[in-house]
């Protein structure tokens, strides 16, 4: 994963949340994002593929600086460029 140092990802993990921001550090039990856009999905109706793809068409509205997101709860990790709008 360290070609994705430096670029905005999605990170897909096991619970109702998705974070979206630049992947700023890989270390050995976390992944650490700045400006993030922390979504937990059951405060919203949508689902998580469309608040994704709302975020790769109008960019992604940051509202944390830094989160670490244990590696352990990752389920998948993409470049936000990479999905399909």
């Amino acid at each position: 994963m360290d070609e994705l140092v430096g670029k905005n990802v999605v990170v897909d993990v096991e619970c109702l949340f998705v974070y979206l921001g630049k992947l700023h550090e890989i270390r050995d039990k976390t992944l650490i994002l700045k400006n993030v856009d922390v979504h937990d999905l059951r405060d919203s109706t949508t689902t998580r593929e469309v608040y994704v793809r709302d975020a790769r068409v109008h960019g992604i509205q940051p509202n944390r600086r830094q989160v670490h997101v244990r590696l352990d709860k990752v389920v998948s990790v993409a470049v936000l460029d990479d999905v399909i709008p």
